[in-house]
């Protein structure tokens, strides 16, 4: 139970983070769509706009990482994966980890906060334009997106240990996916009576287990 916590705790800290990352969208989309209708009406397009929509954009990409691992979305080799056993696939999963993530995050992190601090010792700002946006606190995403991705590596070792332990992987905390939608949708619809609704919602759901098979074993909704 108290391992179980454990990486309960760590998916729910990485959810929100993704969570809370996903409203850069609404940023961006205001961004591109002031800098279209002022370099397409207006005739007055904006240099800096580009800068500050590459780091909304950046940023986003990085602070979901953890977020799509904590969710197991990342793309892998379903064919040949799915196949496998559990105890086959943790192996397989701690192996990697162990000689490609562990290293990896570990010299983005690294790296990633050297790059960061010599960004706030020069007052780094883009060079775009002469007064550019500044650009340290967005290169300061880079350590601390590597961190929680880091963080969601361990409770994912840990998952492989214990699915090697019991043959069983642990539970995973489960957020809104795309079927999720689609029985919302059904649900409400006028148009479809309740037998068509519900084959076509377990047809969606056989395609979503079959096409993650790993993570939907025991998974806890929030």
């Amino acid at each position: 139970m108290e391992v179980q916590r454990f990486l309960l705790t760590i998916d729910a800290i990485n959810v929100r983070v993704g969570k809370a990352a996903a409203w850069l969208i609404i940023g961006l989309m205001t961004l591109v769509c002031a800098e279209v209708f002022k370099r397409y009406i207006l005739n007055m397009p904006t240099a800096w706009i580009f800068d500050a929509s590459n780091m909304l954009y950046g940023s986003l990409f990085m602070l979901a990482g953890a977020y799509a691992l904590a969710q197991n979305a990342h793309v892998r080799g379903d064919f040949i994966y799915s196949s496998l056993r559990p105890r086959t696939q943790a192996a397989l999963d701690l192996l990697l980890y162990i000689l490609f993530f562990l290293p990896g995050i570990a010299a983005l992190i690294y790296a990633g906060y050297d790059y960061a601090a010599l960004s706030w010792r020069i007052g780094e700002h883009s060079t775009v334009t002469a007064e550019g946006p500044p650009i340290y606190y967005f290169k300061t995403v880079i350590p601390v997106a590597g961190a929680l991705v880091m963080l969601q590596g361990l409770a994912e070792i840990v998952r492989c240990i214990v699915c090697l332990r019991t043959g069983e992987w642990p539970r995973r905390l489960h957020d809104v996916e795309e079927i999720d939608v689609v029985a919302e949708q059904l649900a409400q619809s006028q148009y479809v009576d309740v037998e068509a609704r519900e084959a076509a919602i377990e047809r969606a759901q056989d395609i979503e287990r079959a096409a993650r098979q790993r993570g939907l074993k025991g998974e806890e909704e929030t």
